[in-house]
């Protein structure tokens, strides 16, 4: 592990248990760290990049719509510039995210062509597993007693959602709209995040850290490990939630300021049931009733509201 306000470890560390103390003490006091990792991921994620940037710049209209999933609460295929709005979701503006989107899953997806899937099936498949190990880490670095529970836990429905962030336009420019996504964090055990820099230097992403957000530049071979609210939940409180957000830049740093941004979305399964008091005690959920409720409809009623109806841009 190498010493920094987010710290660095290595995925033989985590693997091994040899850091479980310094693991430990992260996901419960920060929720995020680095994992470094350079392994297949790295060329599986260029080649998918590639993919999707290619289809967002090239695919016509029709091609779009083709892959644009008209069901709001299923993560899959195509999703347009600023169709999106995370400000809605968490309740905190009226603000588009400013990014378009490629979605993925186990089942049900939508790929543009058989070789576009071959590519992200792959990358699927690699993102997949190396989230699964991360996940376990987190959750037996607070309990090491609990490998059935996790083991039914990571059998699970996760979402790959690669986001391109175009240079952001003068009316969304940190000085009219300081966001490019809202404050939030994920309904997820871990998001595991794959960041490209933007080309002139400028750090988007942010996390929240003893009541600041702090910057989290992408670091060569590392990934961005979060802690999510279903690892929360599961923990009994015990795991912090990364409370994180994708900032605008400057009207001075505009030019240049595009980014992507590939995450793995670990979420259980949609029948995955928790404790609703527990939820609204550790600070989520706040629109659930009753005692219990499932992963699904907790999800849907978030990711309705993170849709507009039809694209602002």
């Amino acid at each position: 592990m190498k010493d920094r306000t987010v710290p660095i470890f290595e995925m033989n560390e985590i693997q091994s248990g040899r850091c479980l103390e310094q693991l430990r003490h992260c996901v419960t006091e920060k929720g995020v760290f680095y994992l470094e990792e350079d392994g297949p991921l790295k060329n599986a994620h260029s080649q998918a990049q590639n993919a999707a940037m290619t289809f967002f710049a090239t695919a016509g209209d029709e091609a779009k719509r083709a892959v644009t999933n008209a069901t709001r609460s299923t993560r899959r295929g195509f999703s347009a510039l600023e169709s999106e709005s995370t400000a809605r979701c968490t309740k905190s503006g009226e603000y588009s995210d400013y990014a378009m989107v490629y979605s993925m899953g186990i089942s049900e997806n939508a790929f543009p062509s058989a070789h576009f899937a071959r590519i992200w099936e792959h990358y699927f498949s690699l993102y997949y597993e190396l989230s699964r190990v991360a996940a376990r880490a987190v959750l037996q670095s607070v309990d090491p007693h609990v490998d059935t529970d996790v083991d039914t836990l990571l059998d699970c429905d996760p979402v790959l959602r690669f986001r391109y962030f175009p240079e952001v336009p003068a009316d969304r420019c940190a000085e009219n709209q300081p966001n490019r996504m809202a404050p939030h964090y994920d309904l997820s055990i871990v998001s595991v995040i794959l960041q490209r820099p933007c080309p002139n230097g400028f750090v988007s992403l942010q996390v929240e850290i003893d009541g600041q957000f702090i910057e989290l530049p992408p670091l060569s071979d590392c990934l961005v490990v979060f802690c999510g609210a279903v690892a929360t939940l599961v923990s009994g409180g015990k795991i912090k939630v990364a409370t994180h957000r994708v900032v605008s830049p400057g009207v001075a740093q505009r030019v240049g300021s595009d980014r992507t941004s590939s995450v793995l979305f670990l979420t259980p399964k949609p029948e995955f049931s928790f404790s609703v008091p527990l939820a609204k005690a550790c600070g989520m959920g706040e629109d659930l009733r009753g005692e219990s409720a499932t992963f699904g409809e907790w999800c849907g009623a978030n990711y309705e509201e993170m849709h507009f109806t039809t694209n602002p841009a």
